[in-house]
């Protein structure tokens, strides 16, 4: 997806910190207003504030999730999770996709009332909408900028199904919200840990709340009635595939009360291929060999390997009495994929 549904926000009433950002600016928004905050939280970070022009965004046909609609209030994301799909994504935007997709976020100020207009246009039919799909919906950004309780009201108020996939605990913020919403509509909840090892999580995924955060967010939204799905993903080759990382992981997922866990490996899209291989080339350097065999003809690893992942995860979730619901379900943000045709590409 492009950029040209965004557009600068006004210079009048800018509060007080904020301040027109100067060059180099970020290609597509010429006319940003910048914004840094003092909080340790946000320590090296900029939030370039536009007026997006639209909000629900058509999934590209080619595309292969079970999806058409989303949004997304943030790009660029806080989590800093070193495998991240989306990071080529800010390229598009004359920032590069590694440190600058981190650090530099583009937050749709308006997203809000932007919610509320489309869905009322008489063009809008009412479709599923999914969250959370590109970057973190619930990322650091979102308690500073709460965009996320707008959206949820607005979804709520027009009765329209919605699902939400993060790593964010803060989501249990909106709790009221999602209650009130359910009543009404769908609404499907789905947690991404891939595995619970505290270590890795410090290394490959440094700005999300820890997996154990995620699992106890995960049992009180069960708590609240809800039906939480867990994204068993990424699942990453020689660090979390083991037997006794798969079995620790599914069964801390189901002692959290998910009703489902789907497995995904570890797929490396151009951006995050070349972020995440430098990070295993600095601190597994014995591990690549392997991830250039796997990752030899494209983004995915191969179906075997991914189906072995998936059998041995059914198998774990079976004996810790975790049974993978049987019925479709617009939560699962993207099912193991096919690998697209063969490319000779460069991992290191």
């Amino acid at each position: 997806m492009r950029w040209e549904n965004l557009a600068a926000p006004p210079d009048e009433g800018i509060p007080g910190r904020a301040a027109p950002a100067t060059p180099p600016l970020p290609l597509a928004l010429p006319g940003a207003v910048a914004r840094t905050f003092d909080t340790p939280g946000f320590a090296g970070m900029t939030f370039y504030e536009i007026q997006a022009k639209s909000i629900i965004n058509r999934v590209p046909g080619a595309s292969r999730v079970p999806f058409e609609w989303t949004i997304n209030p943030y790009r660029g994301c806080s989590h800093a999770c070193r495998y991240c799909f989306a990071r080529n994504s800010h390229t598009y935007l004359d920032l590069d996709a590694g440190a600058d997709f981190d650090r530099k976020v583009i937050v749709k100020v308006n997203a809000g009332e932007l919610v509320r207009r489309e869905l009322a246009a008489p063009r809008w039919r009412g479709a599923p909408v999914a969250m959370g799909t590109n970057v973190d919906c619930y990322q650091r950004a979102e308690g500073r900028y709460e965009l996320m309780p707008q959206i949820i009201a607005a979804l709520r108020d027009f009765a329209n199904p919605f699902s939400i996939l993060t790593k964010g605990t803060l989501i249990l913020r909106d709790l009221p919200l999602l209650r009130q919403a359910a009543e009404v509509t769908r609404v499907g909840l789905s947690f991404s840990v891939g595995f619970v090892d505290e270590r890795l999580w410090r290394a490959v995924e440094p700005g999300t709340p820890s997996p154990r955060r995620r699992l106890d967010a995960v049992r009180a939204l069960t708590d609240a009635g809800f039906e939480v799905g867990v994204l068993m993903a990424p699942i990453l080759p020689g660090l979390s595939d083991d037997e006794g990382s798969i079995d620790d992981t599914v069964a801390a997922i189901a002692a959290a009360g998910a009703a489902s866990v789907t497995p995904l490996a570890l797929h490396l899209r151009p951006g995050a291929r070349e972020w995440y291989a430098r990070w295993v080339g600095r601190g597994f350097p014995h591990l690549v060999p392997r991830y250039r065999e796997l990752y030899r003809s494209g983004a995915y690893a191969p179906q075997s390997y991914q189906r072995e992942l998936t059998a041995r995860v059914r198998i774990a979730a079976r004996r810790h009495g975790l049974h993978r619901g049987e019925r479709g379900d617009d939560r699962r943000p993207e099912p193991p994929p096919a690998p697209p045709a063969a490319e000779q590409l460069s991992l290191l």
